[in-house]
């Protein structure tokens, strides 16, 4: 059996992990192996960078030194245990991956798309997901979510970053409809997860 490698995104506050537990939970119960992680993260180096990005007292990095960190980061998670796992036929659900960089550090931060696009093709060593569902919640929700209480060095860029961050999202569902998918993730967590799971029936 091959491996599926998936994706849940969004901005912050719209619930990513919540469904990436319960998504796991449901997958598991179909008899797959089910390898969830985090973005960044994942592994004892990524999870070192992950503390260097999201550390409130780094205020002064440069968007450029952010973006670098992120694939490095990827890099490690990928090599490490993602290209493993899918080879040995599990699914690999992983809440964040390239597309936020794209969403984040294009769309939020405003670096070059096709500076970031082919960073991520570095950072992902050439694995891409065959799905990426994008959790989409209205922005001034979802960041008083994420910040109530309090935020880390992303979320303190503000509420208009996090729009700018959900419309990168949107135009990234409309330029690649076949991989990403946007779901509606307002409602009971358990009405979202069945969202998703429709959206990766013809995956599983």
């Amino acid at each position: 059996m091959r491996g599926v490698f998936i994706t849940l995104e969004g901005a912050d506050g719209c619930g990513k992990s919540t469904q990436a537990a319960l998504l796991a939970d449901a997958l598991g119960a179909r008899g797959r192996e089910v390898v969830r992680l985090r973005e960044p993260g994942g592994t004892q180096i990524s999870e070192k960078i992950r503390a260097l990005l999201l550390d409130p007292a780094n205020a002064d990095m440069a968007p450029e030194c952010e973006l670098l960190l992120y694939e490095a980061s990827r890099a490690q998670l990928t090599r490490q245990v993602i290209e493993p796992a899918l080879a040995r036929g599990a699914v690999v659900l992983c809440d964040r991956y390239y597309d936020s960089t794209y969403a984040y550090q294009a769309g939020g931060r405003g670096l070059d798309e096709a500076l970031v696009r082919r960073a991520n093709l570095l950072g992902s060593c050439g694995v891409a997901p065959a799905r990426t569902l994008v959790l989409d919640l209205d922005p001034a929700l979802g960041y008083a979510r994420a910040t109530s209480g309090g935020a880390d060095r992303m979320e303190a860029e503000g509420l208009a970053f996090q729009e700018r961050v959900r419309a990168a999202y949107l135009r990234l569902a409309a330029a690649e409809p076949d991989r990403v998918r946007v779901v509606d993730a307002s409602g009971e967590k358990n009405e979202v997860t069945a969202r998703l799971l429709v959206e990766l029936e013809d995956l599983l």
